[in-house]
């Protein structure tokens, strides 16, 4: 890990452009072989991280048996194969962990922020209102993300590489969607050839110090409903005609309305969430279900 220089403050917006800010905030800018430049006077070149297929962790007390939406019908199918923009959730969807669990445990707060992840995932309370209580719990420094970057790699679920190349050979644009933070976000786009300005997530806010100032509510994903307007904003610039949501979460099933995705695929692979999964066009428990059928 190499230290050199200091730099100037910018924030980083979705399209990945940088842009000056008389705010005396900082934003990281995260990804392998690339410089991060730091207000407080350092610079930290990255190593490329490692990013791992894990092993999928079983979903928890409840049982698929009663869903009938685990096959698909002939006109999910249709969509699915002709869609010609994919969003896909990043926590328990691309990545087996849920990033802000994972970094609160390192933190010491895992089990208090896993609490009111389960909350915002089943939308018993306003996203906003527990990705503010849940970093308030352990204030993340800009040194413990770096160190949680390098310490934990993001641990990438088995087949998505796989889906994701066929789709972009397919020539399908992917999307990244999450309620996570671009600083653990952008590494995972980096390894599976996403281009940064497909990222539509949060981003954490540092003083002069690294200290936590909190999260930049200006970002669509950072509130209820966000990822519906994100995809919203994609259909609107692109003019896609097929948009599909793939996730686990309540905050994905939005996103499928008028102007936004057509499509909702709830994968159950690492969290089944009954609530959810009950109102997807499609259940897959294996993302090598969704490989086979563009075949």
């Amino acid at each position: 890990m190499a230290v050199v220089g200091s730099a100037r403050l910018c924030f980083i917006l979705p399209a990945c452009d940088s842009h000056r800010s008389a705010n005396p905030m900082l934003t990281l800018r995260s990804f392998p072989k690339y410089p991060i430049r730091l207000s407080f006077t350092t610079t930290r070149l990255y190593k490329p991280l490692a990013i791992m297929a894990g092993s999928l962790h079983p979903s928890k007390g409840v049982s698929s048996t009663h869903l009938d939406n685990s096959l698909p019908t002939k006109d999910v199918l249709e969509i699915w194969r002709k869609a010609d923009a994919v969003c896909f959730d990043v926590d328990s969807t691309v990545c087996v962990d849920e990033g802000i669990d994972e970094l609160a445990d390192f933190c010491g707060a895992g089990q208090a922020v896993a609490e009111w992840t389960s909350k915002a995932m089943n939308g018993s309370v306003p996203f906003e209102e527990a990705l503010a209580a849940r970093l308030s719990l352990f204030n993340p420094s800009l040194s413990q993300i770096n160190d949680f970057l390098e310490k934990r790699p993001p641990r990438i679920s088995p087949g998505i590489a796989e889906l994701i190349l066929k789709l972009q050979a397919n020539d399908t644009e992917v999307y990244l969607i999450s309620g996570g933070f671009r600083q653990m976000i952008n590494p995972v786009a980096v390894k599976l050839g996403i281009p940064l300005e497909n990222i539509f997530a949060n981003q954490l806010l540092f003083g002069s110090n690294g200290e936590f100032l909190g999260f930049d509510t200006s970002e669509p994903t950072s509130r209820s409903g966000g990822k519906a307007t994100a995809v919203g904003d994609i259909r609107k610039k692109h003019g896609y005609k097929a948009m599909v949501m793939i996730g686990d979460g309540a905050t994905d099933l939005e996103a499928k309305r008028p102007g936004g995705a057509d499509l909702f695929i709830c994968y159950g692979g690492v969290q089944l969430r009954e609530a959810v999964a009950a109102k997807a066009d499609w259940l897959v428990f294996n993302f090598q279900d969704l490989l086979n059928s563009l075949e």
